[in-house]
């Protein structure tokens, strides 16, 4: 669902996917190879919102500001479900994980990973790199060389989807029981668990 309002109208790249059960309104400029998820918000009505080329908002996110504020994701930033994004601006190659909240002014530095369920208070500056966790979040590590690559082969999954959601994706009835000849799903991703032998 696309939405105009007070003149602005949503610029979203061919390349990207937009799902039809989320909202996007208003002063909202998407990049290439976006994916939005169903149920997320968008809103640029008080303030402007920018999400750089490979970024992906998962189901259920929220962006929005106070007035007069832009909101910006560099390229691959990595909103996972539920989190909420206000007025911040989130690095390249960031992963903000599952129901985190990143608050007004923030600056999250490049390259940093929040974990599940983080609060970044209001006005907070991170360094790039850092690893933070906690309500309120606190930076407990340094992100390592092979943590970003982890997370930058799972951003890369998300930004393949848009195009694979356009080639194969469509609405549909369900089936009644299990086919026989149902197939099986590649194995595409670890956890960062199984990456370091812990499952």
């Amino acid at each position: 669902m696309i939405y105009s309002f007070k003149g602005f109208i949503p610029v979203v790249h061919p390349s990207s996917f937009i799902h039809p059960q989320a909202a996007v309104t208003g002063n909202v400029i998407i990049g290439k190879d976006v994916y939005v998820g169903p149920g997320a918000a968008i809103r640029g009505d008080w303030g402007g919102i920018v999400i750089e080329d490979g970024c992906n908002v998962q189901e259920n996110c929220t962006i929005h500001m106070f007035p007069g504020v832009t909101v910006l994701l560099k390229t691959g930033a990595h909103i996972g479900h539920g989190a909420v994004i206000h007025g911040a601006t989130i690095g390249r190659n960031c992963l903000v994980g599952m129901n985190s909240v990143i608050m007004d002014n923030v600056d999250l530095g490049d390259e940093c990973i929040v974990g599940a369920l983080s609060l970044i208070k209001a006005d907070e500056k991170i360094p790039a790199r850092s690893l933070l966790v906690g309500n309120p979040a606190k930076i407990i590590k340094q992100v390592s060389d092979e943590m970003i690559a982890w997370k930058t082969a799972g951003t890369r999954l998300y930004q393949l989807l848009p195009g694979e959601m356009s080639a194969d994706w469509a609405p549909c009835e369900a089936l009644s029981e299990v086919p026989v000849d149902r197939p099986e799903q590649s194995l595409l991703y670890k956890t960062w668990g199984e990456v370091k032998g812990e499952s």
